[in-house]
């Protein structure tokens, strides 16, 4: 088995990066300048962008939950959401 490149980031340390790309597809989709076959190609990546981000999300729960409690990382509960008021 191959090891990684130590050059190669991790989910975590893209997510920045992949959200910001998917931020720039969604206001270009919604300037509505795109052709139809260029639209779909900025769904069709938008949707990796999005699943990459969730993938990075969960992945840094898990590094929160063992570094909270190493020895029973699933007994963490989940963050609660903040209440904003509305």
């Amino acid at each position: 088995m191959a090891k990684k490149s130590t050059t190669e980031a991790t989910p975590v340390a893209n997510f920045e990066q992949s959200l910001d790309e998917l931020e720039k597809l969604v206001d270009r989709m919604e300037h509505g300048d795109l052709s139809l076959e260029e639209s779909l190609a900025a769904y069709e990546r938008g949707v990796g962008l999005y699943r990459q981000c969730q993938s990075a999300l969960e992945q840094a729960e898990l590094r929160v939950r063992l570094l909270s409690d190493p020895a029973q990382p699933d007994s963490a509960e989940p963050f609660a959401p903040l209440n904003d008021g509305h």
